[in-house]
């Protein structure tokens, strides 16, 4: 044991001394970063914004100016890779004194603590790039670890232990290219372009960039929705929050030193592609079959330009796969670039058919991805403008025809929109009666969102949601729900209960939280979001995603209720449709594949701790690789499939939907014009295709998705539960795998 000690102690020696070297004779100081003359009149104009129009107002004293202070800090350094503790020290200089200096302008302390950043990784970006270019060979064998969460770590003391600490960054970054079948030559040519990128980055950063990332750490401290944009960040938010982007539909943020995906806006390329999720990580993206281009350390508008481009162009993005993935491995995603219009996520609708006790029922599913209505054609008074709305009571006349038994609305991963087609669409299924309290910053309540009609369809409803149900879908389940009008089944809501408002500045804009949303029974959406009535797992982290991941989000509370008249509804018979559906659940392939799926993802990473032993991590990948096949074959022995002989016949299978979910994007928007068909030809076709889809719609829906599956079973129970004579006895229900 002596004897490994020593070693890796050599090892250890050798190392910090080439590092020393390297660094002394690279260090160059750059010149520091300062503060514009009329950025202390413009961050005292912010502040009294802040101070008069938010609607949580702060203390301006020392409690906040403590809270400032480790907010900017960690904005700078989150992994703790750069700053020292003696670094962190010196700030807190600080600690009590942010709050009179704001009052004053005074941005000073952002600026000096910046340009300790940037001069000390750009040294350790140059000393990082000279340790690849040597003949330093990475020994992975040895049984190194390392913790990249910079909450489970405190600050390094010495250089020399941020060295060593890059070090075993480095090696982690190779071990996960070697693991991805990326040559050890190409491996180190790749990192050199990584930290050559990221040190160009930090020297382009100019002083519009330090204010709008101190401004920022203060305006996070009101709540997470709250930002400033600078002049330059602001003209890609008005991008953002047009409807007209060509790019691929996809929310980005940043975590750490990657960009990470927020959500898959639905209707968009990403989404009809199918691969892109939520919560994957971007590490580098090309253009067409162009060479890929690292993007890990860049900032966020530089990468969303890069992923932007023309219509019909393809952009491939490399992702780290989110809880669907072992951490170590990569997939190259292709996307069609188009235009992404938030009136063009139209409502659809299907039937499904629900087979119980020899009983069939037609039931509509009605998938609403997002609250949308054409602001322009609906002031120009088009009678024939976009809307939810208007789409859902097409959708419903036409299941009246169809003379389905009922209807089921997925609201899943549907983020919002307009808050008056939330109201205009929970008009569609109750009579009158108000949908929404707002209160604003001065306490006062408005009741103006009401449904003035009686409702268009009063038989049996269900409505789903899911983690990424937000907004204006937590509205309409929220009104819904309280009204007892249906069930609401999923996963916890997101939990986004606040209204913004973007007003200019002398320079830039200030986006901040106005308002809140409450429900007619007084409580309020945000942070807590709609509970279902009947819960399904989620496969989306709670801790990972939603309003309570969020630091300082404003907190879940309540209002008095609103006069209104709730329907006779389901509600009391909750607990015996649950029980109907926990017994059939257990029994389900589908559905138990999918739990046992999500507890495996769910504690893969529970250990925060990497090693650095690259067999380990062989054996650590190859590990995930069994638990999902096995998986897979518990699945399709219990549905009498074909199990897969090994992991190699099961990724062809995975490959090959891929491929044909890539293949399908790419022939919708590149059809060659000789394969053109007639007019005629062309409808015979689109109709048998649609029926081919229809049938296979219906053939796997337990399989893609079983959770409809399963909301088809519950509004089936709940049909036949009120058509009984006396509907208040137990109910016998079959399970999942009975016909």
């Amino acid at each position: 044991m002596q004897r490994v000690i020593v070693i890796l102690l050599l090892s250890f020696i050798s190392v910090t001394t080439l590092y020393s070297s390297i660094y002394a004779s690279t260090d160059v100081a750059l010149e520091p970063i300062e503060k514009q003359s009329e950025q202390t009149a413009l961050f005292r104009e912010i502040l009294d914004r802040l101070a008069t129009r938010h609607y949580h107002g702060q203390k301006i004293n020392d409690e906040l100016s403590e809270r400032y202070l480790t907010t900017y800090i960690e904005m700078l350094d989150p992994l703790k890779s750069y700053f020292l503790q003696s670094d962190i020290e010196e700030f807190s200089q600080w600690q009590t004194k942010l709050d009179d200096l704001a009052r004053r302008g005074d941005v000073n302390p952002g600026f000096i603590m910046f340009n300790r950043l940037r001069d000390q990784a750009i040294a350790q970006h140059k000393t990082n790039i000279a340790l690849l270019e040597s003949d330093y060979e990475f020994d992975f064998t040895t049984d190194e670890t390392l913790v990249l969460d910079g909450e489970e770590r405190d600050w390094l003391e010495t250089p020399e232990q941020r060295d060593e600490y890059w070090r075993k960054r480095i090696k982690d970054s190779m071990i996960r290219l070697l693991l991805n079948d990326k040559e050890p030559a190409k491996a180190r040519e790749l990192l050199i372009k990584r930290f050559t990128n990221q040190k160009k980055q930090m020297q382009q950063r100019d002083s519009q960039d330090v204010f709008q990332l101190y401004v920022n750490a203060l305006a996070s401290l009101y709540d997470p929705h709250t930002a400033y944009y600078s002049p330059r960040t602001t003209e890609n938010f008005l991008i953002n929050m047009s409807l007209s982007l060509e790019g691929i539909g996809a929310e980005l943020t940043v975590e750490d030193e990657y960009t990470k995906v927020a959500r898959v806006i639905p209707g968009g390329p990403a989404d009809l592609q199918g691969l892109l999720k939520a919560g994957d990580k971007i590490i580098s993206v090309g253009q067409d079959k162009k060479e890929l281009v690292d993007v890990i350390g860049w900032r966020l508008d530089d990468v969303v330009q890069l992923i932007r481009g023309d219509k019909d162009s393809t952009v491939r993005l490399e992702v780290i796969g989110g809880a669907s993935d072992s951490g170590d491995s990569t997939e190259i995603i292709a996307i069609v670039r188009d235009k992404v219009k938030l009136e063009e996520k139209s409502a659809q609708s299907k039937i499904i058919d629900i087979n119980q006790d020899g009983a069939e029922l037609r039931l509509g599913v009605i998938d609403i991805p997002a609250f949308y209505m054409d602001f322009e054609a609906y002031r120009k008074r088009d009678p024939e403008y976009k809307s939810t709305t208007r789409d859902v009571y097409k959708l419903l006349m036409e299941m009246r025809e169809e003379r389905v038994d009922g209807i089921i609305l997925d609201l899943r991963n549907n983020g919002g929109g307009s808050l008056h087609e939330a109201t205009m669409l929970t008009d569609l299924f109750i009579d009158s009666g108000p949908v929404v309290q707002i209160r604003n910053a001065y306490q006062q309540v408005s009741r103006d969102q009401r449904a003035t009609s009686r409702a268009v369809y009063n038989g049996p409803l269900l409505v789903m949601i899911n983690r990424l149900s937000a907004s204006a879908s937590e509205i309409f389940a929220g009104a819904i729900q309280d009204y007892d009008r249906a069930l609401v089944v999923g996963s916890q809501s997101f939990g986004k209960g606040t209204v913004q408002d973007v007003t200019g500045l002398s320079s830039g804009q200030l986006k901040l939280t106005i308002s809140k949303f409450y429900r007619v029974s007084g409580d309020s959406t945000q942070h807590r979001g709609v509970l279902p009535d009947i819960e399904f797992p989620s496969l989306y982290d709670k801790e990972e995603v939603g309003e309570s991941h969020k630091d300082n989000a404003l907190p879940w509370d309540n209002i008095h209720a609103v006069p209104f008249k709730p329907s006779a509804g389901v509600k009391q018979y909750v607990p015996q449709l649950n029980s109907a559906h926990q017994q059939r659940i257990n029994s389900d392939p589908d559905f138990v594949h999918m739990v046992k799926q999500l507890e495996f993802s769910d504690n893969w990473d529970a250990d925060k701790t990497i090693s650095l032993n690259i067999e380990k991590r062989r054996l650590r990948s190859a590990e995930w690789d069994n638990q999902q096949l096995l998986l897979e074959n518990q699945r399709r022995k219990s549905k009498g499939l074909e199990l897969y002989a090994d992991r190699d016949a099961w990724k062809a299978a995975n490959k090959k939907e891929d491929d044909e979910a890539i293949d399908d994007q790419v022939a919708e928007t590149d059809t060659p014009i000789e394969e053109a068909k007639s007019d005629e030809q062309e409808t015979l076709a689109k109709e048998a295709s649609e029926e081919a889809k229809d049938e296979e719609e219906e053939e796997n829906i337990a399989e893609s998705d079983p959770m409809l599956q399963e909301a088809g079973y519950i509004l089936s129970d709940q049909i036949r539960l009120f058509s009984k004579p006396n509907n208040k006895q137990l109910l016998v229900l079959r399970q999942s795998g009975e016909k």
